[in-house]
């Protein structure tokens, strides 16, 4: 009787966990490259690294004071235009005990260390799958397909104080929150992202183009 064969330790394996929050039929309509990077799963303790280029950073006066605040909390929204045409790096490592992934999104600047961003993603809430940042703070996020691009749009931000969840309020939140990854193709991908303010506009968007990780 032949042996079956013992998969590979540091080999992906299957997600089916963003698949099943967007439907089957919107997969489907997703770009093969989209589906393959967003259908495999890291063993615990490994992760895969995408490596690239910032092309695009805007933001308006409200978009400056609120990234320059925001660093007291860590800086998890970009914040110097100076990255501009330089080295981004993202690194997705799976988090076994929290059911989710840790991103790390690291810019490189004009001057000084590059800017590192951390998050964790979950796979839990109402809408199935939030963003946290630390000190308590998260977002609800919903999983769309829109022209062959997958989007991850804020829903709503929450605070988490003393076991107690606290949605914020729409008028003091940051703003509605779209994160977008376009298939380029010959395993090339543009993430972008875009905050937008109901009463201060287009407060801050960037884009930045990566290489598949190799395997």
């Amino acid at each position: 009787m032949q042996a079956r064969p013992v998969p590979h330790p540091d080999l992906p394996l299957a997600d089916h966990r963003f698949s099943d929050l967007l439907g089957q039929e919107s997969w489907m309509k997703l770009p093969a490259a989209v589906r393959r990077r967003f259908g495999k799963r890291v063993r615990g303790g490994a992760s895969v690294a995408y490596q690239g280029v910032v092309t695009h950073m805007h933001m308006n006066w409200s978009g400056w004071a609120l990234t320059q605040v925001t660093r007291l909390i860590g800086a998890p929204l970009p914040y110097d235009r100076s990255c501009v045409g330089k080295p981004a790096v993202v690194i997705v490592t799976e988090d076994i005990a929290g059911n989710g992934q840790f991103w790390i999104r690291q810019y490189g600047r004009a001057s000084g260390f590059p800017q590192m961003i951390h998050s964790s993603k979950r796979f839990a809430g109402v809408t199935g799958i939030e963003e946290y940042i630390g000190y308590g703070i998260g977002m609800a996020l919903r999983v769309v397909e829109e022209n062959g691009a997958l989007l991850f749009k804020s829903d709503h931000y929450f605070l988490s104080v003393l076991g107690k969840r606290i949605k914020m309020p729409k008028l003091i939140a940051p703003g509605q929150l779209t994160i977008g990854h376009h298939d380029l193709g010959a395993g090339r991908f543009r993430f972008s992202m875009q905050l937008r303010h109901v009463v201060f506009g287009n407060v801050l968007s960037q884009d930045a183009e990566f290489q598949d990780a190799k395997e």
